[in-house]
């Protein structure tokens, strides 16, 4: 077998007594180290982010779900009748940590689906079908607008 020979300077950096490298190699290192460390804090950041948007609209969700089930369990108010109650007075506005609910009842003709003029709180005709819209907002922003209908039963 045949031995190979090495040259003094490999020789030296086998056995560990090279030198100058040491600090160039601390500074790659801690460049390399930093760089991760911010992709990981930024990875953080946005996680975090996300969570609380989806907490928000979760939150905001529940709350337009609950309001409207409480609207259609209500008994139905004829719009097109003066001096008539409104879903609103009984759950008008709201305000639930921060969130703003709001409510709004329209009667709307079947053929079209269109609602009905309005003039000082009466609408022209009510045929027994209103479209409810709860609206959610936090920070006067809305969160999330849910529609749905009544009919007369």
């Amino acid at each position: 077998m045949k031995r190979v020979r090495l040259s003094s300077k490999v020789r030296k950096a086998f056995r560990g007594s090279s030198r100058g490298i040491g600090l160039i190699e601390v500074l790659i290192a801690l460049a390399l180290l930093g760089i991760i460390a911010i992709t990981f804090l930024s990875g953080l950041s946005t996680a975090s982010m996300a969570l609380i948007i989806a907490d928000e609209r979760a939150t905001a969700e529940s709350l337009a779900r609950s309001q409207m089930e409480f609207v259609k369990n209500q008994p139905y108010f004829d719009y097109s009748e003066s001096g008539h109650e409104n879903y609103d007075g009984i759950c008008d506005v709201i305000e639930c940590e921060g969130y703003t609910v709001e409510v709004v009842a329209e009667p709307i003709d079947p053929e079209t689906g269109q609602p009905y003029n309005e003039e000082e709180g009466v609408f022209a005709g009510d045929d027994g079908i209103q479209k409810i819209t709860v609206t959610v907002r936090r920070d006067d922003k809305a969160v999330i607008t849910m529609e749905g209908y009544k009919v007369e039963r």
